[in-house]
């Protein structure tokens, strides 16, 4: 009963943030990103995650990791993937500028396929990439182009050769990973399946979280604090 007033506040707000202003006004502000209420309305139900939503939120991630206990995570932007595809690692090789990806535990990976959000995740500890898709698509083209991407920064950065044979690329299966039942929560999925995998947690959500999912974010985005 304790919880109630603070949920009906929760509410409030979020309900405020999506309703109470014009469009353009800045609802948060950090890592020189700014999200205004447009950006919010986009965790409304049924409607498409943004750029800004999913990069604000791959950086919330990344905060959390740096407290104890917690594996060390490194995200690429959601323009990560697409430049590297197109453009392979010379395209991208100033992204990592005075960063040793190497140095972490997990590495994040948006991926937008024109109207569809999947998520990539480097496990450094295991040598293993895997790929998730809540359509159930798979991703081994793209487990391969960042293994690539890898062999090519190690070798740059560090002069280190990896070896390809070492690394398993996974995409995972319909039956290991929940999938959506619409065509608009692909983007609430991938900032979950990150959640989860930024904790060493396993994946028990289903599609029914998603609407409780949006609220929380919209609340998590505005404090800049992770539930």
């Amino acid at each position: 009963s304790s919880w109630n007033p603070l949920l009906q506040a929760m509410e409030r707000e979020i309900s405020a943030a999506f309703n109470s202003g014009g469009p353009e006004d800045i609802l948060s502000r950090a890592f020189k990103l700014s999200v205004t209420r447009e950006d919010i309305c986009t965790l409304q139900p049924q409607h498409w995650l943004n750029d800004k939503i999913m990069n604000f939120y791959m950086r919330l991630l990344v905060e959390r990791s740096k407290k104890e206990g917690y594996p060390a995570v490194y995200a690429f932007n959601t323009f990560f993937y697409s430049k590297l595809s197109s453009t392979s690692h010379k395209g991208v090789k100033r992204w990592t500028k005075g960063v040793d990806i190497f140095e972490h535990d997990v590495i994040l990976v948006p991926v937008h396929l024109r109207i569809h959000w999947t998520l990539l995740v480097i496990d450094l500890r295991e040598k293993a990439i895997k790929y998730f898709d809540s359509m159930g698509q798979r991703g081994d083209h793209i487990c391969k182009t960042v293994l690539k991407y890898l062999e090519e920064e190690s070798k740059e950065k560090r002069n280190i050769e990896l070896t390809a044979s070492e690394w398993t690329l996974q995409s995972m299966g319909t039956e290991e990973i929940p999938q959506q039942d619409n065509g608009s929560d692909c983007g609430v999925f991938v900032c979950k399946f990150a959640d989860f995998i930024s904790r060493d947690k396993p994946i028990i959500f289903t599609t029914e979280h998603m609407p409780y999912f949006r609220k929380m974010m919209v609340w998590e985005i505005i404090h800049q604090q992770l539930l």
